[in-house]
Parts: C-alpha cells; sequence; structure tokens
C-alpha cells in the first residue's frame, strides 16, 4: 500500500490514494497506518481522490480508530496538497465532495499555503436545532463548564475558558467527546479570547484524541467567538502547533486559510497488519 504522508501544523495525515489499491481500504489497514508505534503514526486517513458526480474530486476522512470524519479542515487542506504535488489541480479554485458536505479549494504558487472555503456554520448539532447560539452546560470530573454547539459539516463543542493550561484538553476532552448528550460524540475545544482578532484553543478530536491543531475546530472555534460577539470576524487561531486564518462572512461561511508540510512517502509493509 503507497502511502503520502503530510502535516499542517503537526497534525499529521495519511493520503491513500484507491487507485494504487487492488481493494478497498479496510478498518485494519487504517488503524495499522495511523497507529504511532506499529505503523507509520497520524492523525488520520485521507483516502482519495474518489469519484463525485457534483464536485471535482470526493475524499473520505477516517480517524486514527477507523471511523469516518464527516470534514476536517486540516485534512482537506492537506489533500488539496496533495492534488496540487500529482499535477490534477494548478492555480484555479477546485471542489471536494466530503461527508460532511462540499468545500471550495486552492493552493498557492509554492504549495505551502491552502485556503478552503469550509462553508456555513451552524449552531446546530445532531438532531438539536438552535436558531441562535445557545450557551449549555456540563459537568465533568467535578468541573462544571459552559460550552456552545457549533457544526462545520462535523460536531463540534466549543469551552470559552479564561485561563488555558496545556492540559486541559487532555484533562478533559475524553470525557466529554463520549458524553451522552452528544449523541455521534463530539470535537471538543477550549478557547481563551486574547483579543479582537485572536484566539488560542487546546483540542480534543473525536476518534483522534490530543492534536496540536484541527482546521475545523479552528473555525468552530472562531464562529463562536464571533458570534459571542468577543472577536471581530477576521481572526487568528493560535495552537500548539501554529496558527490558522479564519475569515467569517455575516453569514458565518468561513474562509480558512493555513499552511501545508509534505513529510514524505512510502508503503506500508503487509508484515506491519499481523498486529492488527
Amino acid at each position: 500500500m503507497k502511502i503520502t504522508k503530510y502535516h499542517a501544523l503537526g497534525n499529521d495525515y495519511i493520503v491513500v490514494n484507491p487507485n494504487d489499491l487492488e481493494s478497498e481500504i479496510t478498518p485494519r489497514d487504517i488503524r495499522a497506518l495511523c497507529n504511532r508505534h506499529y505503523g507509520f503514526g497520524s492523525d488520520g486517513v485521507l483516502y482519495g481522490p474518489l469519484k463525485s458526480k457534483n464536485s471535482d474530486f470526493a475524499l473520505r476522512i477516517f480517524n486514527p480508530d477507523a471511523s469516518e470524519a464527516e470534514k476536517s479542515g486540516n485534512g482537506l487542506r492537506i489533500f488539496s496538497r496533495y492534488l496540487w504535488d500529482l499535477g490534477l489541480v494548478g492555480d484555479t479554485q477546485f471542489s471536494i465532495q466530503t461527508k460532511g458536505g462540499k468545500v471550495i479549494a486552492s493552493v498557492d504558487p509554492s504549495g505551502t499555503m491552502v485556503s478552503v472555503e469550509m462553508g456555513k456554520v451552524a449552531f446546530t448539532y445532531d438532531d438539536v436545532n438552535f436558531p441562535v447560539l445557545k450557551a449549555e452546560t456540563i459537568v465533568v470530573k467535578g468541573q462544571s463548564f459552559t460550552f456552545y454547539r457549533a457544526n462545520v459539516g462535523n460536531p463540534h463543542c466549543v469551552i470559552p475558558v479564561k485561563e488555558l493550561p496545556s492540559n486541559i484538553a487532555q484533562t478533559y476532552g475524553k470525557a466529554i467527546e463520549e458524553d451522552n448528550r452528544f449523541a455521534s460524540r463530539t470535537n471538543v475545544q477550549f478557547m481563551k479570547v486574547v483579543d479582537r482578532r485572536t484566539i488560542q484553543i487546546e483540542i480534543w478530536e473525536r476518534g483522534a484524541g490530543y492534536t496540536l491543531a484541527s482546521g475545523s475546530s479552528s473555525t468552530a472555534s472562531a464562529a463562536v467567538a464571533h458570534a459571542l460577539g468577543l472577536c471581530d470576524s477576521q481572526i487568528s487561531v493560535m495552537m500548539p502547533g501554529g496558527i490558522i486564518e479564519i475569515t467569517l462572512d455575516k453569514d458565518f461561511c468561513a474562509l480558512m486559510k493555513g499552511p501545508v508540510c509534505k513529510v514524505g512517502e512510502g508503503s506500508l509493509s503487509v508484515e506491519a497488519l499481523s498486529f492488527f
């Protein structure tokens, strides 16, 4: 199995092209690829390009536990760069269909910066539909948090905090992700507002765990900060891995821009699968 690995601010993904496989990728393959001790190690697998009836390309996104994600901002930037590296796209915009909706992407001439129109951020979640942002409360490990639901094609739980210790996501993230009020589990962001144009977040991703950066998490957090009146429409999102720029229009449609780095290429040995 031929693979290509990239990272976007330390959030790393492995791209598997279905044209390089004799059969469909399996959950066992995904777990082997993502495992950081027995495989190559990554925060997920990007499976594409696939054919699409209404977009230039289609993409499936898998978490390390082999569950399928609806959308990933960093994953989409990485996949866009992969298409650019293959010469399948150039300096014009192109569309990608995901399980969480269609996005429009573009790659700068150097290939190192990618912009993705992430679509409209909705303050909805699973079967819950809030016409406006709504505060809710959750108690985890004896700690009470106020949170806001946001959907960027995938579900998010954004928790504003005054202080942002580096271990906050590792401490509370998993319990919040798996709380039974979230029917499909959730991505979790702890968010500190720095100023009108800057926020800082720590991230726990559904099916992946603690990650250094996340494009959809950045988008959801920026949208919540703006909806609460705490930030303007152009927001720099600071994460342990680096900074992503988010621009929101009046309808909360989001444009995300950030870097992508190619790590290298390789192939997965059949022998590696014996551990899974």
